[in-house]
């Protein structure tokens, strides 16, 4: 188990953890959770061993196996595939041995039976750990995670910064961990990478310590949660939302008992004022005081976020704000989207979907207005202002200006206060506003970009990925602000909770159209998985998502042939004997169906059982009495068992998948 016994640690003047407890057990998925810079990713460094305590204990079993996400990525010329097997450094280490041993030559029988001897021991180890399917186990991660298989054969120089992260990320999980430590693994990954991670981390049977602002990602995942506030770990069982819900009553008891101590102090102290000059009450006052000065303040609980912003009413507001007509998106050399026919309406609240590389940023570019079309019309609306927010945004921002500065050049004639105020909203105040951008944090930056665009009160806003780096506070204030937002909306995002705040349609891109998807995102996470599977098995399209007949125009294509009409003839001989040949036909077919309709609803009782299964685990794991010394037993036996569920219930997921898709092909 992890231990961590009044724990004391300051990063130079600033002191991060005081006399700080906590306690995990072996199997624990945890999520940890707290404000920027409260000494999240600081526990991180402490369990690592890239840092020590201050005083106070940490205690972990000294033979587990810790993996992380590197931070840095070296110029190597190892292939991705090559890259995410050094995840495994056992499996590293006996492939060197097993080189080394085969290579080696012998001169007597005696060298001979030794070699022979060690040889087999290495094999059997190399079994042991999965070594003969890890080349297979590192391309299933890689594709997890976007990559195709000619992208794991390229050298991880030819990377960039964002693909490095992922790389590292599949390293890390590559590891056989028995903790596995992620701080903010899905920054930079697209909405399918991060449904499948979700699913992966589901199956780990290790210990698992996240850090992510991602409240869907948490709910899935987690089924504890360590909340870092005044310098303490406060322990909670269940996920983020059941966290969110028990914390919110107790600060409401909180609020309770100090308005009511406040009342008694007010009275305590209205008596001492009133009495201790009187000899006659001079004790009594006095025993008043030393119980006054007994007392233990009770805090008065705040559970307001720091940011609090609204878009500004748009100056205009076009029907039709932007269409673009038989357009071809892509770039000089590649066409991503071949023929595009889209309207955007004032209001419209749009959430982009489709798997990485389908084109989604090319269309949010080429709507901004930043990437020109390669062929075809665009039509503006009277009146269009376009804000447009994307990771580039930031790298714009001057470093050598503060946040005031930017904002006076963007609008001279406005009062200083009037800026003052309206950064207030995005926690930036006092002489926050007068310092230079360069050292913000990317959290800061990604604000900062957000308040500017903002203050422009576009009509049309288009944003690709503007939940990366920021915290879950202003994460639900930007969901509550894009609510309230009058005008249009088109955003990307790999963050669910603000999807589904915001977003009225789901769109779809994938394999060169834009589409809208028939269905919710929970529908999209059972496509995305069904795109996958085909991809793999070298299908170039795959159209099960059926789009709504909506406001998008289809694609043009060759006018179909006029229907024959059929004209009703006698019954001929050659007529019944085609008739009979079509029923026989029918019955092979029905056959042919029957046994894997029946393995359908035999796998579907079986799904059936393990998800009622997993919800009696989860449940009986979110009781606080499960955590006892004497039920110590059936813990571990239930959170061993809870692994087998969860990768029992992948299993019997893509047999079912694999048997409705021969159903499918009995035509």
């Amino acid at each position: 188990m992890i231990r961590i016994s009044n724990l004391t640690l300051a990063r130079g003047t600033k002191r991060l953890f005081d006399n700080a407890n906590l306690t995990l057990f072996p199997g624990h998925k945890v999520g940890l959770v707290g404000a920027n810079g409260i000494g999240k990713s600081t526990l991180f460094a402490l369990m690592r061993g890239e840092m020590h305590q201050d005083s106070g204990d940490l205690e972990m079993p000294p033979s587990w196996v810790i993996a992380h996400v590197a931070q840095h990525t070296p110029q190597s010329a190892l292939s991705a595939l090559e890259y995410t097997l050094d995840g495994d450094r056992e499996l590293r280490v006996l492939e060197t041995e097993l080189a080394k041993a085969e290579a080696a030559e012998w001169h007597d029988e005696s060298e001979h039976e030794k070699l022979a001897t060690e040889l087999s021991n290495l094999h059997t180890r190399f079994e042991e750990i999965g070594g003969y399917a890890a080349r297979s186990r590192a391309a299933a991660l890689l594709s997890g995670l976007g990559f195709n298989e000619g992208q794991q054969e390229l050298a991880v120089s030819t990377f960039s910064g964002g693909w490095r992260m992922r790389l590292n990320l599949a390293q890390a999980l590559m590891c056989r961990s028995d903790l596995l430590l992620l701080d903010e693994p899905t920054n930079h990954l697209d909405l399918d990478a991060v449904m499948w991670i979700e699913d992966w981390l589901a199956q780990y049977r290790g210990t698992l310590f996240l850090i992510t602002h991602d409240r869907d990602f948490l709910d899935a995942v987690v089924n504890q949660v360590v909340h870092v506030e005044h310098q303490k770990l406060n322990q909670y069982t269940g996920n983020y939302s059941t966290f969110e819900r028990t914390r919110a009553m107790q600060l409401a008891n909180q609020q309770s008992q100090h308005v009511k101590q406040q009342r008694q102090v007010q009275h305590l102290k209205s008596y001492i004022d009133r009495f201790k000059a009187k000899a006659t009450k001079a004790k009594q006052a006095q025993s008043r005081i030393k119980t006054l000065e007994r007392m233990e303040i009770i805090a008065a609980a705040h559970v307001d976020s720091p940011f609090e912003f609204s878009f500004r009413k748009p100056a205009a507001a076009p029907r039709q704000l932007l269409h673009l007509k038989e357009a071809e998106l892509g770039y000089e050399s590649k066409t991503v989207l071949p023929h595009v026919e889209w309207r955007l309406f004032y209001g419209d609240k749009i959430g982009l979907l489709g798997p990485n590389g389908a084109g989604k940023s090319t269309l949010v570019k080429t709507l901004a207005g930043t990437l020109a079309q390669k062929k075809g019309g665009r039509y503006e609306g009277q009146g269009l202002k376009i804000g447009y927010f994307a990771q580039h945004q930031i790298e714009q921002l001057r470093t050598d200006e503060s946040a005031l500065m930017h904002f006076n050049r963007l609008d001279p004639t406005t009062r200083e206060q009037e800026f003052r105020n309206f950064l207030g909203g995005f926690d930036f105040r006092g002489s926050r506003c007068d310092e230079p951008v360069g050292p913000f944090s990317g959290g800061e930056k990604a604000r900062l970009a957000l308040a500017l665009i903002v203050w422009q009160k576009p009509n049309l806003l288009l944003l690709d990925e503007p939940t990366n780096h920021l915290d879950i506070d202003m994460r639900e204030a930007l969901a509550e602000a894009l609510q309230e937002f009058e005008g249009t909306l088109v955003v990307v995002a790999h963050d669910r909770h603000l999807l589904k705040a915001t977003a009225d349609q789901l769109w779809l891109v994938a394999d060169g159209e834009v589409k809208e998807f028939d269905g919710d995102l929970d529908d999209y996470k059972q496509w995305a998985k069904q795109y996958a599977t085909a991809k793999a098995k070298g299908f170039k399209e795959y159209r099960d998502a059926k789009p709504k007949e909506g406001r998008a125009e289809p694609a043009k294509s060759a006018p179909k042939p006029a229907p024959e009409l059929e004209v009703a003839t006698p019954l001929t001989a050659d007529r019944k004997e085609q008739k009979k040949t079509e029923a026989e036909a029918r019955q092979r077919l029905a056959a042919a169906r029957k046994p894997l309709e029946k393995k359908l609803a035999e796998l579907e009782s079986k799904l059936k059982a393990l998800t009622a299964e997993k919800t009696n685990i989860e449940t009986w794991l979110s009781d606080e009495s499960a955590y006892t010394d004497e039920k110590k037993p059936q813990l571990q036996e239930m959170l061993k068992r809870q692994g087998e569920v969860a990768g029992a219930i992948g299993d019997v997921e893509w047999e079912w998948l694999a048997t409705s898709e021969k159903l499918v092909g009995i035509v």
